[in-house]
């Protein structure tokens, strides 16, 4: 395999990235002048050694402290917790405005309810934060899609099962997503209306 396949190989493993796409990501790459490219590798290198995930929410951020820049933010709702699939989700919601809560970033869906399927999630972690967190309101805010659904039940009845003194009210979005749609592609206007719709 030569340089040009490789690069086309690592590319298509990137999300909704296709042999098409990947190939022009790789000869685009071949077109650039070696400081920008330089400049590239640089980056991700950067990206690598300075990020962390949050010790709460496990959104990745830069900084010196432990947690990040909205779980640090105390003018935020400490009562509202949004369980989100993956970090664009979270970036998705956030920029509606219409959230003053916290969050936290499951890391995927299950397909099936098989035990190596559930133990990829960061169910253990999410069990702990709502036992420490003191939540009034938990919102599933995972994609209206079969491997969603099926994750939400799970979450649901897992926090259920916690039997906490305060048990949180557990609601999920609104309709207002299409079914088989993802949180990461809705309009604003669409997810402020799930949000609102919360049940």
């Amino acid at each position: 395999m030569d340089s040009i396949d490789r690069l086309i190989a690592l590319f298509k493993k990137f999300p909704t990235v296709g042999g098409r796409t990947a190939g022009r990501f790789a000869y685009y790459l071949t077109k650039l002048p070696k400081e920008k490219t330089d400049e590239l590798i640089s980056a991700i290198n950067e990206l690598k050694n300075k990020i962390k995930l949050c010790q709460l929410c496990f959104n990745p951020y830069e900084g010196e402290e432990n947690l990040c820049s909205i779980c640090q933010n105390q003018s935020r709702n400490k009562n509202l917790l949004c369980v989100v699939e993956k970090e664009t989700d979270l970036l998705t919601i956030e920029n509606t405005r219409k959230f003053n809560g916290l969050y936290f970033i499951l890391g995927g869906t299950i397909a099936t309810m098989r035990k190596e399927d559930i133990a990829n999630l960061r169910i253990e972690e999410l069990k702990k934060r709502a036992q420490t967190g003191n939540f009034t309101e938990i919102i599933i805010a995972l994609n209206p899609t079969v491997e969603g659904r099926a994750t939400s039940a799970l979450i649901e009845g897992e926090i259920k099962k916690m039997q906490l003194q305060n048990p949180p009210k557990i609601t999920h979005l609104a309709r207002g997503i299409p079914v088989g749609g993802e949180l990461e592609y809705a309009d604003e206007e669409t997810l402020e209306s799930a949000l609102e719709g919360r049940k």
